[in-house]
């Protein structure tokens, strides 16, 4: 049985770390590289990088943030925001980051997906989905959760796989940042769907919300912002904590 990863998440807004509400109310966390080394040398598996403010001007400013992350830190790390070509993916991997995440490029062009699996492996691709539920549906959401598209979610997720994507990042907007737990329903369920990893995220509010994900979410990965920037978690003591409830971890 593979290890359950924890990822703690990095919000980048003009080069500085920052945390909202159902992605709003955004609020600076501290230096970003400081961040990741400090949770590199805690214990982490592996980190996210989101720059939620990307546009084509700052693709160079993402660039050297990798690079600097990647001095810094010794565990993979995956980089998003305003990612759309194959230039942007070949850039940010030669940068030193290990992984790309695509989320609105995608659902755009999902051949996208394609071409970049074909080109550098799915092992570097994460495909992000944000989805809130509507009408009992689940909608995949788009531009940092603020444009809803007429996709489901689990059509959505089949179709990702099938086009190459190495993971799937499920953040559930219902979720993000109320520290009430994760949307396992809906992680089982996408889990039941597709044979790539799933990593849990919104909604990490406690210790016990992350034994919940991988027991009853069988999430293969849980991402958190919050708690671990504001010291609310700290990772070692989860880990130790997930060890006692029988779930496989790296320590």
């Amino acid at each position: 049985m593979l290890t359950k990863r924890i990822i703690p998440c990095l919000d980048i807004k003009n080069g500085r770390t920052v945390k909202g509400v159902n992605f709003v109310d955004l609020r600076d966390a501290g230096d970003p590289v400081e961040l990741a080394a400090i949770y590199a040398q805690n214990g982490a598996d592996e980190l996210v990088f989101l720059d939620i403010s990307a546009t084509e001007e700052k693709r160079k400013t993402l660039a050297e943030l990798v690079m600097r992350v990647a001095e810094k830190v010794n565990i993979p790390f995956t980089v998003g925001g305003g990612i759309s070509s194959v230039e942007d993916v070949e850039l940010l991997l030669n940068s030193g980051a290990d992984k790309v995440s695509i989320n609105s490029s995608a659902v755009k062009n999902p051949q996208l997906i394609n071409e970049l699996a074909a080109k550098f492996g799915s092992q570097c691709i994460v495909v992000a989905i944000d989805a809130k539920q509507i009408d009992g549906d689940w909608i995949v959401h788009l531009v940092g959760g603020k444009v809803p598209t007429n996709i489901k979610l689990f059509d959505w997720a089949k179709e990702v796989a099938q086009r190459g994507a190495g993971e799937i990042l499920f953040t559930s907007m219902d979720h993000d940042g109320t520290k009430n737990g994760f949307a396992n329903e809906a992680l089982a369920k996408l889990g039941s769907l597709v044979n790539i990893p799933i990593i849990a995220s919104g909604g990490a509010g406690n210790m016990q919300h992350f034994v919940d994900t991988f027991i009853d979410g069988k999430a293969d990965a849980a991402l958190a912002a919050s708690v671990f920037h504001f010291k609310e978690i700290d990772i070692m003591d989860l880990k130790n904590k997930l060890k006692a409830n029988g779930i496989d971890v790296r320590i």
